[in-house]
């Protein structure tokens, strides 16, 4: 192998080492972020639903004493119907956005207490009812609509630590890869930049101290002073050239 394609061969190889470190770093990088933000997505839209369903129950639970207490009946529906809107479609979203164990559990719970809370109110636009008896039933139901919601919040926080914890892990193993993958191309690249320097020095020395044996065998004096291998080697063959054409004019004007 001539020394232009080991130099080639060489650089070539060091080249693929810094692109395969910059390939794997980024492609890592890359897909931990990618990762982490859909496995997050999930808990943190519902982690949205639940605050917007715990103001839009506040909203209606509001509305619904306010019609209880008689006061401002049609502005109090209206509020209601707004916040039952609200509730209803996050609810619905919520439901479809299950990704948690006992999470299921919460949504069905608040589905249900929901329908009940719906017919208490009801009944309190229909009939006015007795006041006592209707905000006995509203107030707990509201209360175990609020523990259901604040159990959805809850168990998507704790999701969101957990799986947090598993990106930092995850992170920390990634680090520790291209760590060893660094440190091992570093050695690699270490490796080639001292055996090719060397094997040329080796080479240009040999070379040069051949053809200094050969000026002393041709008898051709050199003044050189440099050290350099390549001048040495130059040098040399200039004067054999010299040489060599002093010999052959004579061996032609004695012919």
């Amino acid at each position: 192998m001539v020394l232009k394609t080991k130099l080639s061969w060489g650089l070539g190889f060091l080249f693929a080492i810094i692109f395969a470190l910059v390939t794997f770093s980024s492609y890592h990088i890359q897909r931990l972020s990618v990762e982490s933000g859909n496995i997050l997505k999930d808990n943190y839209d519902s982690i949205t639903y639940a605050e917007k369903m715990f103001y839009a129950l506040d909203d209606m639970n509001i509305a619904a004493i306010g019609i209880l207490r008689n006061e401002s009946r049609e502005e109090n529906q209206r509020k209601f119907e707004s916040g039952k809107a609200e509730f209803e479609k996050d609810l619905k979203a919520e439901n479809s956005n299950i990704t948690e164990v006992n999470e299921k559990e919460y949504v069905e719970t608040l589905k249900t207490d929901y329908t009940v809370f719906l017919g208490v109110y009801n009944e309190i636009v229909k009939t006015g009812g007795t006041k006592d008896r209707l905000f006995a039933e509203l107030t707990p139901v509201y209360e175990k609509m609020r523990h259901s919601i604040n159990n959805i919040d809850e168990v998507n926080m704790q999701a969101v630590s957990r799986k947090s914890q598993l990106t930092i892990k995850d992170s920390a193993n990634i680090v520790h890869i291209m760590v060893v993958i660094g440190t091992l191309s570093v050695l690699l690249a270490f490796a080639y930049l001292w055996y090719f320097p060397v094997y040329i020095s080796t080479t240009l020395s040999y070379l040069s101290d051949k053809m200094r044996g050969l000026l002393k065998n041709l008898d051709i004096v050199s003044d050189m002073k440099t050290t350099d291998e390549s001048l040495i080697i130059l040098e040399s063959i200039n004067l054999i050239e010299k040489k060599l054409g002093i010999v052959e004019n004579d061996s032609h004007e004695n012919g």
